[in-house]
């Protein structure tokens, strides 16, 4: 199976798994009163687990350099995201008021979890990168729970309270079990009586966080759908912002900046990607314009089935990776 075709393969059951939450929401299987509680299960105890499993054992993380790296490339690389989809989204004409914040937000920011998880591990297997995404994702939540919500809400007060979530702590608690070598106690295989079986029994419950929480997240899109009219501007310039301008940037970066190796694997991945699904609830939380994100995320992700191949494939090459 030659890298397109593997990269197909491991984001398509994605894609199926949210068509299945929303036809399981239009028959009434899943109901909304669902969701919450859902949600909490997911990120308060599965999607940790999961988080761990990865992280524990894993040599990419181990370096403390290389973790400053991967959390200050996630930070400063979304911030200039948003800056470069603010500016365009004024050439476009938005306007403050009428989805210009929410869609600086929606484009601004790529998906780092649900679509990018299975792909990097799929292209990228056995080389420590996937350790590499959590680290690269908690620089990534910084910019999105400070200047992301700055943007959309345009209050000056950041709600730090929220980074102190089930994912932050485990991939902070995954990076002091690493560097001071714990994490050996809890090494599959390693024969602990203890260690041992609370690994497997992690990884267990890790291996449900993402199938539950994509089949929750496609039935709140279809809830969304239809919540504001269907605007060409949006879903092209979308597009276009997401899919084809902002990548050259995290392209560039994988390929000039003096990142550990792992990191620069991650990047190609995220280049790929289509937008984040979380700008949706910040919307819907900050006042934003949730139709306009549902817009942008539900294009981008269309379209990347077809572009993401071709991205990965070529920023390998252009990278040298």
């Amino acid at each position: 199976m030659d890298t397109s075709q593997a990269v197909l393969a491991a984001v398509f059951p994605v894609y199926l798994i949210i068509i299945a939450g929303a036809v399981l929401r239009k028959l009434r299987i899943l109901k909304q009163d669902q969701d919450e509680p859902v949600f909490r299960l997911v990120f308060g105890i599965l999607y940790p687990c999961f988080i761990l499993d990865k992280i524990l054992g894993s040599s990419s993380v181990r370096d403390g350099g290389a973790v400053l790296w991967g959390i200050g490339v996630g930070f400063s690389l979304t911030v200039l995201g948003f800056a470069g989809a603010w500016f365009l989204a004024g050439l476009m004409n938005f306007q403050k008021g009428a989805g210009k914040r929410t869609f600086t937000l929606t484009t601004g920011v790529q998906n780092f979890g649900y679509t990018a998880i299975p792909v990097v591990e799929q292209v990228w297997a056995g080389t420590g990168a996937i350790a590499m995404l959590f680290v690269h994702n908690l620089g990534v939540e910084l910019a999105i729970w400070s200047v992301g919500v700055m943007i959309l809400s345009g209050e000056k007060n950041v709600p730090w309270k929220k980074l102190v979530n089930g994912p932050v702590i485990s991939v902070l608690l995954g990076l002091v079990l690493v560097g001071s070598g714990l994490d050996g106690y809890l090494a599959t295989g390693g024969g602990h009586p203890v260690g041992e079986p609370v690994r497997k029994a992690m990884a267990w419950l890790g291996a449900g966080a993402f199938p539950v929480a994509i089949l929750i997240t496609g039935a709140l899109v279809i809830d969304l759908v239809g919540a504001d009219k269907l605007s060409p501007k949006v879903v092209l310039g979308g597009t276009v912002v997401r899919l084809a301008v902002l990548p050259m940037l995290l392209l560039a970066a994988a390929k000039f900046l003096p990142a550990p190796v792992a990191l620069k694997q991650v990047l190609i991945v995220q280049a790929a990607m289509p937008s984040a699904m979380t700008p949706i609830m910040l919307a819907k939380v900050y006042g934003g314009r949730p139709g306009v994100a549902v817009q942008v995320v539900i294009a981008t992700t269309v379209v990347s089935l077809f572009t993401l191949p071709f991205v990965i494939v070529w920023g390998r090459q252009w990278a040298g990776l």
